[in-house]
C-alpha cells in the first residue's frame, strides 16, 4: 500500500471538511447523516497520515519473525560472552588469592575455612550411586490434532511438575543434584516459561533430566510417596507423557555461575 505525503493528504481533508461545513441554503440542504461525512473523511485522513507516519516507507504486515529470531540469538551469544568473562575473572580472582594466601596468614585461614564449605555449598562436583529422572512432553499426533479430552497444557512438563521431583529427591536424601547438567543450590529456582525450562538465567527444552546422588531406594520411594509425581504418572498413563527413572552411578558437576547474594534474609 502507498501513501501521500502527510501534508498533502491534510490539505485535501481539511479542504473537504470546511466545504461539508459551509451553511447551505434550504433548497441545498442534504439529509442529516450527510453531515457526517466531513467528519469521518476528517478522521481518516487522521488515520491514514499516522500509519504513513508509522510505516516509514515500510510494510506494516511485514513477517518480522526472522528478525525476531536473528535478535534472540543475538542475546543469547552475548549472555555466553558475559559469562566467559565472568568466569575469566573469577578464575583471575581465585588465582591471585591462592598467591596471596601463600604469604598472608589471615588470607590463608579464611581461604582454607572457605574450602571447607565449597563441597556443601555445590561448587565441587561429585560423583556417587545416584538416581537419574527424566520428564518429557507427549509426542504430538501425526496430523496435529489432540488426545480426546486433553488441552495443549496437558501435553506439556510444567514447572510443578519438575519442582515435584525435586522437592521428592531432596525429601528422599539426595546429597547433590543437578538439573539439565546444572548444578543445583539452596538458591536455585526451578521457572518454566511455556514448555521450556528456565534455570540460572539459561532457558532449557524437555526433555528435563534430573541427576540425584544418594541412596537410590531411598530416593525412589520419596518419588513413590509423592502427590505430584504421582498426578504425572497418572497423566503419563493418559496423555503419553515422558516419565522414566534410572538407577546407576551418576556425576553432578559443581556450580560454576556466580555465588553473590542479591537478596538474603536469616531464618527466624
Amino acid at each position: 500500500m502507498e501513501y501521500t505525503s502527510g501534508a498533502a493528504s491534510w490539505r485535501k481533508v481539511i479542504r473537504r471538511a470546511v466545504v461539508g461545513l459551509l451553511p447551505r441554503r434550504s433548497w441545498q440542504r442534504r439529509p442529516g447523516w450527510s453531515m457526517a461525512v466531513p467528519v469521518i473523511a476528517l478522521a481518516a485522513g487522521l488515520l491514514f497520515t499516522t500509519t504513513a507516519t508509522s510505516a516509514g516507507g515500510t510494510a506494516l504486515r511485514e513477517d518480522r519473525r526472522p528478525q525476531l529470531a536473528q535478535l534472540i540469538k543475538d542475546r543469547r551469544d552475548q549472555v555466553a560472552a558475559s559469562e566467559a568473562r565472568a568466569a575469566a575473572l573469577r578464575a583471575k580472582v581465585e588465582s591471585q588469592t591462592e598467591a596471596l594466601a601463600g604469604s598472608d596468614a589471615p588470607i590463608a585461614a579464611q581461604r582454607s575455612r572457605a574450602n571447607a564449605s565449597r563441597q556443601a555449598a555445590g561448587l565441587t562436583a561429585l560423583s556417587g550411586p545416584g538416581i537419574t529422572v527424566e520428564l518429557n512432553d507427549a509426542p504430538q499426533l501425526g496430523d496435529g490434532s489432540l488426545p480426546d479430552g486433553a488441552s495443549n497444557d496437558d501435553l506439556v512438563v510444567h514447572q510443578g511438575d519438575v519442582q515435584a521431583v525435586v522437592n521428592a529427591l531432596w525429601a528422599g536424601g539426595a546429597e547433590a543434584m543437578s538439573i539439565m547438567n546444572v548444578r543445583v543450590l539452596a538458591t536455585s529456582a526451578v521457572r518454566c516459561v511455556g514448555n521450556t525450562l528456565l534455570l540460572h538465567g539459561r532457558v532449557y527444552s524437555p526433555p528435563f533430566k534430573i541427576i540425584a546422588i544418594g541412596d537410590p531406594a531411598a530416593m525412589q520411594q520419596a518419588l513413590a510417596a509423592s502427590e505430584g509425581v504421582r498426578l504425572f504418572k497418572d497423566a503419563v498413563d493418559h496423555y503419553q507423557l515422558g516419565y522414566r527413572e534410572t538407577v546407576s552411578e551418576v556425576t553432578v558437576p559443581a556450580y560454576d555461575g556466580s555465588t553473590a547474594l542479591r537478596f538474603a534474609k536469616v531464618p527466624e
